[in-house]
């Protein structure tokens, strides 16, 4: 046991054949897709090799229809299908594994569902979004920070053909837009699913925000970002729903991307694997609280009217 855990402590897991990975929360539709690009066959299409799912804890929210209605047939799926064991608790599922996946869709929980993986120093990917609120999220940071466990947190369009081809070194700003529906239950609104579009618009612009500006109508909210070297992102949250778009402005040219839906998972996979190997995540965990920062402001400019506000 006190190997394991310093083996875990200094961060990679890899040189094994598969980590093993428990996941806790069946109630999205990322379960059964990470799922199956692990648990395939290596000559399956969209294989990721390197791990594999070996026990899921089912979770769910009882005040969110789409967790209510789904978490049961996920958590049958990947069983029926992918052998995955189900358990009881997190407890019983941390003995299982090496790894774990929080792909909960309620925010409000993972802060919860975190402290007993923390402190059993289990590296985490945290699905999106890290947590419902600045605070929760700063706080998993905090006490990973502590345990020095390593941890991320992303959207998969970070990973996907937008966020690999649209970034330029000479870009003066950005836009991005994509579906911005709400969720009564998440105070901080943009982390249900509008975070989608401002993951993006910092995969392209990197940290650096100092204030934010939001405009709310019925149909979409649009943040203006001002960047401390003076560039401007500006994401536009869409609803009902809508594909996924970018404009980058470059000194010398105005670069679009065709509008597209989120695209495939597997990029984002892979790039969990490579985590759980080396122990280093993709994307800092400062950039990623700097989007939830980014959040926090626009939640505060919406309720002050409009007015730009200086990230926390």
């Amino acid at each position: 046991m006190r190997l394991l855990l310093a083996i875990l402590l200094a961060a990679p897991l890899a040189a094994a054949a598969d980590i093993r990975l428990g996941i806790i929360g069946t109630d999205t539709s990322h379960v059964p897709a990470f799922t199956q690009m692990l648990n395939s066959p290596p000559d399956a299409k969209d294989h990721v090799a390197g791990a594999r799912v070996v026990a899921a804890y089912k979770g769910g929210s009882k005040d969110i229809e789409s967790s209510i209605s789904r978490v049961d047939q996920y958590a049958e799926e990947v069983r029926a299908k992918w052998g995955v064991e189900i358990v009881p608790d997190i407890a019983s599922l941390l003995s299982k594994v090496d790894a774990i996946l929080l792909t909960s869709v309620d925010g409000r929980v993972h802060l919860e569902q975190a402290r007993p993986v923390i402190a059993a120093h289990k590296p985490l990917f945290i699905d999106k979004p890290l947590a419902s609120t600045l605070e929760d999220a700063r706080e998993i940071a905090r006490l990973a920070k502590e345990a020095r466990v390593p941890w991320f947190s992303s959207s998969s369009l970070r990973f996907g053909e937008m966020g690999s081809t649209m970034k330029f070194a000479d870009a003066t700003g950005a836009m991005t837009w994509g579906p911005g529906p709400f969720e009564p239950h998440h105070a901080l609104d943009l982390t249900w699913y509008a975070i989608h579009p401002v993951e993006l618009l910092y995969t392209l612009m990197g940290p650096g925000c100092e204030s934010v500006t939001r405009t709310s109508s019925d149909t979409a909210d649009v943040m203006v970002g001002k960047w401390k070297d003076g560039r401007l992102g500006t994401v536009r949250a869409i609803r009902p729903y809508s594909e996924y778009g970018v404009v980058v402005y470059r000194a010398k040219e105005i670069v679009e991307a065709k509008p597209q839906s989120a695209g495939s998972y597997r990029p984002m996979v892979l790039e969990i694997v490579k985590f759980f190997q080396s122990g280093k995540p993709p994307v800092s965990n400062d950039e990623t609280l700097e989007i939830f920062a980014f959040m926090d402001a626009a939640q505060r400019s919406k309720e002050q009217g409009g007015k730009p506000v200086i990230l926390r």
